[in-house]
């Protein structure tokens, strides 16, 4: 088993047993789950936790119910437009535009499940894995960990590492991804692709930089929010930024943007695929 990627890839399956039973042991996690889920016992949560054996199984059990939820109160409907994708049963890298911490990738991948297809790997940044229990659940949730905050060099070696662990899950597990295409959300709406994301892509795989992008299988994505309940902690941090050159959120920040993102109104949400574009790099 290849243990290069140990640090930042989802739980394995065969880890779930116990990852639940630490899940279940945290008091930090006991208290949200009865929050999110008032109406059932904790051990009733905890003993469901346990029947389940793979990360699918638990996303259905558990996260589809919450995101629908969210998406019946805070939307007023959420839709996906696959008409561009083809092949339904290959896996492709979805790089879209970033609107909200959590929603972007979760209701896409709700709205993969009612359309009968696999969810996505998610990549989330290890600056929101406040909690010992975040960073547990989360890879649950199949994310996998982009860290930050390092030096140039350790910067290197993790992109590199991430690189190859994107190219490991799309071509040899045939599991699709969904990344952002850009480090964190665009503050000012104007969805420009980081180059160094592309770069980045292009660290693993083998032959040159066309093929290695060919082999992500790239989907465009476009994700679109009729009202964003963050837009004022945007605007904020945006102006705070413009003033202050070294300004940094705190925790307390994401939080908040967290917490404002999933119960804020957000009107109509659509998320649109393009069609692959490996054939404009071969051409």
């Amino acid at each position: 088993m290849n243990m290069e990627f140990d640090e930042i890839r989802p739980h394995h399956d065969e880890e779930l047993p116990q990852i639940y039973e630490e899940l279940i042991a945290d008091p930090a996690f006991q208290q949200v789950a009865s929050a999110v889920f008032p109406e059932v016992p904790f051990e009733a949560l905890a003993q469901k936790m346990r029947t389940c054996k793979t990360k699918l199984e638990f996303q259905k059990a558990f996260c589809y119910t919450i995101l629908k939820r969210f998406a019946k109160d805070t939307t007023q409907g959420v839709t996906l437009d696959l008409t561009a994708q083809t092949d339904k049963t290959s896996a492709y890298t979805y790089i879209s535009n970033h609107r909200d911490i959590i929603l972007d990738s979760g209701f896409l991948s709700v709205e993969l499940i009612d359309k009968g297809m696999d969810t996505v790997e998610i990549a989330i940044g290890d600056n929101l894995l406040i909690y010992p229990w975040i960073k547990k659940f989360v890879r649950v949730n199949k994310s996998f960990i982009v860290q930050r905050a390092l030096t140039m060099r350790q910067m290197l070696e993790s992109s590199g590492r991430m690189s190859r662990y994107m190219h490991h899950t799309i071509k040899d597990k045939n599991q699709s991804i969904w990344i952002a295409q850009r480090e964190g959300r665009a503050k000012d709406s104007n969805d420009r692709t980081q180059e160094s994301v592309l770069k980045m892509l292009a660290m693993g795989g083998e032959g040159d930089i066309i093929d290695r992008l060919i082999e992500m299988n790239i989907l465009p994505l476009a994700i679109s929010y009729e009202y964003d309940p963050c837009d004022y902690l945007k605007a904020q941090e945006f102006q705070l930024k413009r003033n202050i050159p070294d300004y940094k959120k705190t925790q307390e920040d994401d939080l908040k943007n967290m917490q404002t993102g999933l119960f804020g109104p957000k009107g109509r949400v659509h998320f649109q695929v393009a069609s692959c574009i490996n054939e404009e790099l071969d051409g």
